[in-house]
């Protein structure tokens, strides 16, 4: 299924100007935009916009300037694109964004409306190579209601976000609310600050995310699908995602941060040929009581990580805020999490492999796959309440105390005992291969 979807949009990419209903052209210039950076631009942008779509679709050309604008409205058959030298500028002005109905932190509430929003839309592209900047800190700061963040695109399909450069701070770059078929090819993404997210993919099918690098201060991708009894009821999971060809850092959390607002469910991602680098996880599975839904069908193959405190990480227990409306009951309140897999993994200088021992006893992990992981680590494996869990291959250098420490887990390749450092592998620097020590 999945591969049938990147077939599509590849073949939707080598189009490119497919996604418009023809060859028609709109430059912002000749709608009254003036790119000096001084001059509101919003009123012009938006005539340009607006007479793409009334008149069915077409590029909307922004040229080289600075465009200092507030919340642009985006329609169908649209591709906006922002050539070579050319920024669009978030306004300073909170009244530039007028509020609406956004989900966030997994709950519908008001929001401002982003600085490119688009709602049901069908073929709609944004292209560079131009750069958006978002609006300064006191309009990013803002969370009740919450601030703009920099696209938030909701129930949109057949997608394209291409070769474009974004900067923001202490808020969400892209925002994907119910969205399919969707791809994000190319892209530089910059953030800073807590709540720094680049990627946050909510409730999305069939998504492409490829050749992109984000360095941020949160979060670099985020998959998420609304949190507490309301988003478990609707039944929007995130899913069939496939990451590949990225550079993945964040600062803060995580660098695929998956949760902790998942109540709908998030299943069958795909993690390939990616470099990451994050403060807390590389890769971050969170949950908590109340939130229900499920995580299954993850996996990462050919990876490399580096400098960072944790390869893996897993906490269901109590990460994220609690939901307003939560799950209720004794088992149906901890998410089912199963069929996580991860093999061809480069470590260099990792702090812990995986930290896996937040796991809620009531609904245990089914299903951990950990095969041919080698590198540097300064800590091993920790592992909790967990069943199904296979190990091979596990080849690492530079680790004190136990390689494989695990509390209520069944498995293959769990090795017998405590591992010590001083055993071959640790800082003798011995290559330590799990499965021989596993009868």
């Amino acid at each position: 299924m999945i591969g049938k979807f990147i077939l599509g949009l590849t073949l939707i990419i080598a189009c490119g100007s497919s996604l418009a209903a023809d060859d028609q052209t709109f430059n912002v210039r000749k709608y009254g935009a003036k790119g000096d950076g001084q001059t509101k631009d919003t009123a012009a942008l938006q005539r340009a916009l607006d007479a793409c779509a009334t008149n069915g679709g077409g590029t909307v050309i922004i040229p080289e300037g600075v465009y200092l604008t507030g919340s642009l409205l985006l329609g169908s058959h649209t591709s906006l694109e922002l050539q070579k030298k050319s920024c669009l500028v978030g306004s300073p002005d909170i009244a530039d964004y007028p509020l609406q109905q956004v989900r966030w932190e997994g709950e519908f509430r008001g929001g401002h409306r982003a600085l490119l929003s688009a709602t049901q839309t069908d073929h709609l592209a944004i292209t560079g190579p131009g750069v958006i900047f978002g609006p300064p800190i006191n309009i990013s700061n803002l969370r009740n209601p919450r601030g703009p963040v920099l696209i938030e695109l909701t129930d949109c399909t057949n997608t394209v976000l291409e070769n474009f450069t974004t900067q923001y701070e202490r808020l969400w770059s892209i925002h994907l609310l119910f969205c399919q078929n969707l791809t994000v090819n190319g892209l530089i993404i910059r953030t800073v600050s807590d709540n720094g997210d680049g990627i946050d993919v909510d409730s999305c099918r069939d998504i492409l995310i490829e050749h992109t690098t984000i360095d941020t201060g949160d979060d670099a991708i985020s998959l998420k699908s609304g949190r507490g009894l309301a988003a478990e009821q609707l039944g929007r999971p995130t899913e069939n995602i496939t990451i590949r060809d990225c550079s993945l850092n964040s600062s803060i959390d995580a660098g695929l941060g998956i949760g902790t607002e998942m109540s709908g469910g998030i299943r069958n991602v795909r993690l390939e040929n990616c470099t990451i680098s994050g403060h807390q996880n590389a890769i971050y599975f969170k949950s908590r009581d109340g939130r229900g839904g499920f995580m299954e069908n993850i996996t990462g193959d050919n990876l490399v990580i580096n400098d960072s405190p944790t390869f893996i990480g897993i906490d269901l227990l109590k990460k994220g805020i609690q939901a307003t409306d939560p799950v209720p009951g004794d088992v149906a309140k901890w998410s089912v999490v199963k069929n996580l897999s991860f093999r061809h993994v480069q470590l260099n200088h990792v702090a812990e492999i995986v930290a896996g021992k937040n796991i809620p006893p009531q609904r245990i992990l089914d299903g951990l796959t950990l095969t041919d992981i080698a590198g540097t680590c300064s800590r091993g494996i920790s592992l909790a309440n967990m069943t199904n869990v296979k190990i091979a291959n596990l080849n690492v250098t530079g680790f004190y105390g136990p390689l494989i420490n695990t509390e209520n887990v069944k498995g293959d390749g769990l090795g017998k005992g405590q591992w010590a450092a001083n055993l071959s592998g640790g800082k003798s620097g011995h290559r330590i291969d799990v499965t021989a020590c596993s009868n």
